[in-house]
């Protein structure tokens, strides 16, 4: 039986019929466990993060599927001449990382969510600065919106976006063309923590858990495992954002999840 096909916000439509022709000239496509998505109801998609052209390629994929694909974007994206319009029409969800307007973001998604909507949020929270692209650790924005939601947390682990377009570079290499993987997980299963208070223990848990299952994801795509311990994303620069904070005091809202210190910037270089 076919899934459900869900409307796609008009400037979705739009973007779709001006890339989506595109896209299938330019590469394969990989896509799996396409069985293993949800049927109904909202939920939660995880991907792993290798390029800036992730959101573009996952969302040809979800297209596909009959998913209107939904991000929590940063909000420095909302702020550029002519993409920002573009983004609210998608109903993209703008996050401000790393600031107490995460919580907000947070919030949005949850209520999406809980609307029958699905929302893709990057556990890593950025692009991976592992040299060889193996996922980070991760932030807890997704299991949150899982666990407040009771709804299902779904791993997706993606390769090639990297070969048209490396991680902080600017061109792409369309040509030649590349295959991009697409693989979906099972949900997650986090039934044991389900009822349990919402402590930052059982979300490190949960944490840990979608990692370990996006590692071994990609690690399965590419053949092969980490030879390395696996970058904390805690140790990484604090993400630019256009957010400020209120200035009246009951304007406040709660702090974020995993506010990000400064550190290294372990940017991946590319062979």
């Amino acid at each position: 039986m076919d899934r459900p096909r869900a409307e796609l916000p008009r400037a979705t439509r739009w973007i779709v019929r001006i890339l989506r022709p595109f896209l299938m000239v330019v590469t394969r496509r990989d896509w799996r466990g396409v069985d293993k998505l949800p049927r109904d109801g909202g939920y939660v998609i995880a991907p792993n993060h290798i390029s800036h052209l992730d959101p573009i390629l996952i969302s040809h994929f979800m297209v596909d599927q009959g998913v209107a694909p939904r991000f929590l974007a940063k909000d420095t994206l909302f702020s550029v001449t002519g993409l920002g319009p573009l983004l609210a029409g998608a109903e993209q969800i703008p996050v401000h990382r790393s600031t107490e307007g995460a919580a907000e973001s947070l919030r949005s998604a949850v209520a999406a969510v809980e609307e029958g909507k699905v929302i893709s949020i990057y556990p890593e929270g950025t692009i991976t600065r592992d040299p060889d692209l193996w996922p980070m650790s991760g932030r807890t924005g997704a299991v949150r919106v899982a666990l407040a939601t009771g709804r299902p947390l779904v791993p997706l682990a993606q390769w090639g976006a990297q070969r048209i377009l490396w991680p902080y570079t600017k061109l792409p290499r369309f040509l030649p063309r590349k295959t991009v993987h697409v693989v979906v997980g099972d949900p997650v299963d986090l039934s044991d923590l389900v009822g349990l208070p919402i402590t930052e223990d059982v979300l490190r848990t949960a944490t840990d858990r979608l990692m370990d299952t996006l590692t071994a994801m990609v690690g399965e795509i590419r053949g092969e495992l980490p030879s390395g311990p696996r970058i904390d994303v805690h140790t990484l620069a604090a993400p630019r954002t256009a957010y400020r904070a209120p200035t009246d005091a009951t304007d406040h809202v709660a702090p974020p999840a995993d506010p990000a210190p400064s550190g290294a910037d372990d940017t991946p270089k590319e062979p």
